[in-house]
């Protein structure tokens, strides 16, 4: 070989090389932006627990047992001026699981689109037309959008900050601009708001709910700068009796009372331990299975709501209302009131026009049994002791 031809060989090797190294960099380029793509693109679930949906609710209208409670909820969703409910019991008897269950029942609601507050057209304008400066707001330019009805957990151990909001006081100084930061409240207008373990809630929240309910406002009020919005809810709780009692002036600001206690019926603790077993193995298909009873009770409680206008109550079914809160030394009229309300929303669910006492009786317990007054010598239970106090009412009594 001469020396020409090995000159020329190592230039095209070199070239060979050179051209090789090129296409080598931009793969390595391509694999590392193509890593980095990948790292982006949401974790894959590990085929194990594929079936499994993570914060998913269980039916409502899979719950055993527990009627009291659920019918306390549906009343309340059919009118929401009945006044909340109040759930007592023993602890592991499913109350918190049907109040957080209760949301997929729930029938769509409209707000204005986007909005914090969860207000219809006429709180929007309201609301925004208040401000100084504003334009006036045509209601057929504001935009809306359907949503499910809010049902807002309140945790124990959150600041009035977080239940009412919070205002940023530099920037309203700075800018003159008011920054609020909606809270609780604001998530909660025109749904529900839960508390568990209410009889151990902090007495500075206990104090601002009982402003909020009373008013169906929050005003937030911080070195001279006031924000004012809709809070008008539902309010739900729950607790274990043991473990301490409600103050007076909450206990009463509950429509309703509904007791819970242990099921003793072996047929329904089974069937109570398999339901829940299916449901941890397969939410989805455990839904699937409950999805038309779900369906068929929304559908009930529109039908209800539709007709709660219509339904009337003859001044007799009202004279023997106030005769029963008279002879169980009910304070106030609060009682009657509860009463009068919760009967007409449970006619218009049973699909009725017309209050009767049947409905009566079936909801006098839940309204009266938390109004009672307390006589430690007291060896009647209260709702046997509104039931005998009804027969006497009604003439039943022998």
């Amino acid at each position: 070989m001469s020396q020409t031809e090995s000159v020329a060989k190592k230039s095209a090797a070199k070239k060979t090389v050179a051209k090789k190294t090129v296409p080598a960099k931009e793969s390595a380029e391509k694999k590392v932006n193509a890593a980095a793509a990948e790292a982006t693109k949401p974790a894959k679930a590990p085929a194990s627990s594929s079936k499994k949906k993570s914060g998913q609710a269980f039916p409502f209208t899979a719950i055993v047992g527990q009627e009291e409670m659920k019918l306390s909820l549906i009343l309340n969703i059919i009118d929401p001026r009945i006044g909340g409910v109040l759930v007592m019991g023993h602890r592991g008897t499913g109350k918190s699981t049907t109040v957080r269950a209760l949301a997929e029942v729930l029938p769509l609601i409209d707000r204005v689109a986007g909005d914090t507050y969860n207000r219809t057209v006429e709180q929007y304008i309201e609301m925004e037309g208040d401000r100084k400066g504003a334009a006036k707001i045509d209601p057929a330019s504001v935009k809306l959008e359907k949503i499910t009805v809010p049902v807002v957990d309140l945790p124990l151990g959150a600041t009035e900050d977080r239940v009412c909001g919070t205002i940023d006081i530099e920037q309203a100084l700075t800018s003159g601009v008011k920054a609020f930061e909606p809270g609780l409240l604001a998530q909660a207008n025109r749904g529900f708001l839960y508390i568990d373990e209410v009889n151990l809630l902090d007495d500075h929240l206990v104090d601002v709910l009982l402003d909020v309910a009373a008013s169906g406002k929050n005003v937030v009020e911080r070195e001279g700068i006031s924000i004012r919005h809709p809070a008008r809810f539902v309010l739900v709780g729950s607790g274990n009796p043991e473990e301490g009692e409600l103050r007076p002036q909450l206990l009463d600001r509950f429509g309703l009372h509904a007791r819970i206690v242990t099921i003793l019926d072996v047929a329904k603790r089974v069937d109570i331990v398999k339901r829940r077993r299916e449901f941890d193995e397969d939410p989805d298909a455990f839904m699937k299975k409950y999805h038309r009873e779900q369906l068929k009770l929304q559908k009930k409680i529109e039908q209800a709501k539709a007709i709660l206008p219509e339904v009337t109550m003859d001044d007799k079914v009202l004279t023997d209302i106030a005769k029963l809160c008279m002879n169980l030394g009910i304070d106030g009229h609060r009682g009657e009131l509860t009463i009068t309300r919760t009967a007409h929303a449970h006619a218009a669910f049973m699909g009725d026009k017309q209050v009767t006492m049947k409905h009566v009786r079936e909801i006098s317990g839940l309204c009266l049994r938390h109004r009672l007054r307390k006589d430690p010598l007291e060896t009647l239970d209260a709702g046997e002791k509104i039931e005998r106090e009804l027969a006497k009412v009604l003439g039943e009594a022998e």
